[in-house]
């Protein structure tokens, strides 16, 4: 997985560039607009959707936010599933071993879907949100919380 962060030229031309292209893409009439590379002349058809995605990585760039961009349909590693969800290859394979998290074996090593792990991260940060949720609420039952 290779992950981008941008520099700060970087940032700055990316601010330039995404409500540009933001701009285009709302004016454009069809599912596969061409594109011109002005220093070279060179005109390219390019996928709505493409476009679409550039603007997002545009977006992220001018916010200085580093970013990775992978087919969702990867599988990764226990090390590299252990970069996504910020935590120990050991504490993935906790994770998969105890059937948290579905994964495949290849021989002796673990492989995981990234989809699976997208949803084991959402439903991670849901639980999260409902159980601080839940404790702002008993602390405002007990007056400890003022609002």
């Amino acid at each position: 997985m290779n992950t981008i962060s941008p520099s700060k030229n970087e940032q700055a031309i990316a601010n330039e560039s995404f409500n540009q292209l933001l701009d285009s893409i709302d004016q454009l009439k069809t599912e596969t607009p061409e594109i011109e590379i002005e220093e070279t002349g060179e005109k390219i058809t390019i996928p709505l959707n493409a476009l679409r995605l550039l603007a997002d990585i545009l977006g992220k760039m001018k916010e200085g936010k580093a970013f990775s961009l992978m087919p969702i349909a990867t599988e990764m590693t226990t090390q590299a599933a252990a970069e996504f969800l910020n935590c120990s290859r050991p504490h993935v394979v906790k994770l998969l071993e105890t059937d948290q998290i579905p994964f495949t074996k290849v021989g002796r090593h673990r492989r995981i879907k990234f989809l699976d792990l997208e949803e084991f991260k959402s439903g991670m940060k849901a639980t999260a949100k409902s159980k601080l949720i839940e404790m702002m609420q008993e602390s405002e039952k007990m007056g400890l919380y003022d609002s």
